[in-house]
């Protein structure tokens, strides 16, 4: 693990300080996000490979998690079982059931994958992909939003909450729930993803930015429902087409749902993409938790609108 200078760390420390004391409105702490970033991206998990040891405590830890905050398993447990991928693996799914008779019965999917690349060519002695931007970030994000609204219960529509395997392999976990949830024939509303939002953007400092951005108006809604311009339209996503490179896509694809990812990695602000330098030290917790706590009444439009406001264009 790379260390850094006593100074910077000082810096950070007083920067997720300030998160809390500044915005005592926020239920989402930056002690907890950096806490759970920082367990996701240790050197104890070994980059968190499909298939392996440490993604296998991970998936334990999430597991932990939902079960202390009171987040239902989905299926009889929480582990789903790949069945595309030739190591024992799976995403770890749980969900909060709708407050509402008929709403709860359209289903909201968060998701992110927690998997990384694991062991890689050692670089200064360090072989270790710790992958905190890539992805324990964005779980980071689903987990934090499972245990608001698992206390919360504020959502009418039913809340389901999935952290896919394999998004390295070729995004076989979300690939493989995609098709299963289908077969059950659940009335999916729509799908969003959290991919790299560890680090805020440069041009647009405090915002996010949505990949498929023109394919729905989940983007409209999404600020509608902010208060503010909270995502933006990014042109390297578009150039590098970034929609069909994450757990999205399979949900596009077979749902035919708006189910689109949420980021903040903007090709100029993070160096260390799929390398051993991608350590929970880099991540701005700050900005992190501010873009988690907005999110909530997001998510909160999302699950209580009357209607199905997010809509594919044609």
């Amino acid at each position: 693990m790379k260390k850094l200078p006593l100074i910077l760390l000082g810096f950070i420390f007083t920067l997720s300080a300030y998160c809390q004391t500044s915005h005592p409105e926020f239920p989402i702490l930056a002690d907890d996000v950096r806490q759970t970033l920082f367990y996701l991206s240790s050197d104890s998990l070994q980059g968190r490979d499909s298939g392996s040891e440490g993604i296998g405590e991970a998936a334990a830890y999430i597991e932990n998690i939902f079960i202390t905050a009171g987040v239902n398993p989905f299926f009889q447990t929480y582990k789903d079982t790949l069945a595309n991928f030739d190591k024992p693996s799976f995403n770890i799914v749980g969900f909060i059931e709708g407050n509402d008779s008929v709403l709860k019965k359209e289903w909201v999917i968060l998701g992110a994958h927690y998997d990384h690349i694991g062991i890689i060519s050692p670089l200064n002695g360090d072989s270790i992909a710790n992958g905190a931007n890539d992805n324990a970030a964005g779980v980071t994000a689903v987990l934090s939003l499972a245990k608001h609204f698992a206390q919360s219960k504020s959502n009418k529509r039913s809340l389901m909450f999935v952290l896919f395997s394999a998004e390295e392999k070729g995004l076989l976990g979300s690939k493989h729930f995609a098709k299963r949830i289908k077969s059950s024939n659940l009335d999916i509303y729509t799908m969003l993803n959290f991919e790299m939002i560890g680090v805020p953007m440069k041009e647009t400092p405090g915002k996010a930015y949505l990949t498929g951005f023109d394919l729905s108006n989940m983007a409209q809604k999404i600020n509608e429902y902010a208060g503010e311009e909270l995502v933006v339209k990014l042109a390297k996503a578009e150039e590098f087409n970034l929609f069909r490179r994450s757990d999205n896509l399979p949900f596009y694809e077979k749902l035919k749902i708006p189910a689109q990812t949420i980021s903040t990695f903007d090709f100029t602000n993070y160096p260390y993409y799929h390398q051993v330098d991608d350590e929970a030290e880099w991540m701005d917790t700050t900005s992190m938790t501010v873009l988690i706590n907005q999110m909530i009444v997001v998510i909160e439009n999302m699950a209580n609108s009357p209607e199905k406001e997010i809509r594919l264009h044609e």
